[in-house]
């Protein structure tokens, strides 16, 4: 089998983010607008008035109490790395995201999404920040114009290319969306797949030199039709078990990198199924947010009640995940790797010794 070169930075990063035995078991809490419009909701008051002060209050309490859980952290460095990089243990790795939250919509074709980076954040100050790793959400459709493809791509490139000066591992997050109507249907439950699978074939080329994909179950179990009894289920089908699995082997296929899921912000049931068929697929694990966790803002402000959910539900959250993800690929058994006995240094440059003297 041939053998793939990683540098020893990008090596170290890789290990922290997993456990001992290679799968990732990773929490989300780097939500920043989804984050303050649900506060807005639950305070009853305009998004503009809510507080900096609750949403990294917020924050440092769900990171001080199931960051344990987890292998790493990812947060954002606005509202959650100033008040919560304390919280997170020795032994659990650092994730930091480069994007601004959301996307911008002028300037292109309706319905398309541009992604930008957060502003005078760089990759070079991430790492004197203490992370790990960097995270990029990249919006994408595989037929939006070529203006926004350019953008996108061009976008991930540069942070590949940065992640690479900087000897950080790049985990780059895809997300779909629909150029007409909305995600929430069972017509784009159909397409999803197609969307899922042709975005990971072009960002795995490597030009982009992304380490780790974070991606989308690729398919949506609320439209299947085995779960038509869970409280989940949509009401209609657009495949059956059969095909969701297909669709899992085809994405693992297609994916010359390590894969993890994302949750997306389904309830924990759907999630725990989500982990279950991927990594059945052969996914590394998970990065996860809002599953676990996203019921505790209702409790906002009573800190007291919010911890309590935060001990109890979403900890048993956070406990299933994991539980779900034993059965996950170690990210160096993949194919891309080819197993821990096949991972060489790669020679990085002339004068390394020398840089360290």
């Amino acid at each position: 089998m041939a053998t793939t070169g990683i540098s020893s930075g990008k090596l170290r990063g890789l290990m922290k983010l997993a456990d001992a035995s290679g799968k990732f078991k990773m929490m989300a809490i780097d939500q920043r607008g989804s984050m303050v419009t649900k506060l807005a909701e639950v305070l009853d008051i305009d998004k503009t008035n809510v507080k900096y002060s609750d949403v990294a209050s917020l924050k440092t309490l769900i990171t001080r109490i199931l960051a344990p859980n987890s292998t790493a952290v990812l947060t954002d460095p606005i509202y959650g790395h100033p008040y919560s990089i304390t919280e997170i243990p020795r032994d659990v790795a650092l994730l930091l995201a480069y994007e601004e939250s959301g996307y911008v919509s002028e300037g292109v074709s309706e319905n398309e999404r541009l992604s930008n980076p957060i502003e005078n954040w760089t990759i070079e100050k991430a790492q004197r920040a203490g992370a790990d790793a960097i995270k990029l959400l990249a919006y994408y459709h595989p037929d939006a114009s070529e203006t926004t493809l350019q953008h996108q791509q061009a976008f991930v490139r540069h942070v590949g290319d940065e992640c690479e000066k900087h000897d950080l591992p790049f985990l780059l997050e895809l997300v779909s969306y629909a150029l007409e109507g909305t995600t929430k249907n069972v017509g784009f439950a159909k397409q999803k797949p197609d969307l899922v699978i042709r975005s990971v074939e072009e960002f795995t080329d490597p030009s982009y030199k992304v380490d780790i994909l974070k991606l989308e179950f690729p398919a949506d179990l609320k439209y299947t039709a085995e779960y038509q009894d869970r409280a989940f289920y949509a009401g209609e089908s657009a495949y059956d078990l059969s095909e969701v699995k297909q669709v899992c082997q085809r994405l693992d296929e297609a994916s010359t990198l390590p894969w993890v899921i994302l949750s997306a912000g389904v309830d924990i049931e759907e999630f725990i199924e989500n982990v279950q068929l991927a990594t059945a697929a052969g996914a590394s694990g998970f990065l996860c947010g809002r599953a676990i966790w996203k019921d505790a803002v209702d409790f906002y402000p009573d800190t007291g009640a919010v911890t309590q959910f935060l001990e109890n539900e979403a900890t048993t959250n956070f406990h299933n995940a994991n539980a779900a993800a034993e059965n996950a690929l170690p990210w160096f058994e993949h194919r891309h790797f080819g197993g821990a006995e096949n991972i060489h240094l790669a020679k990085q440059s002339e004068n390394w010794h020398q840089d360290y003297q």
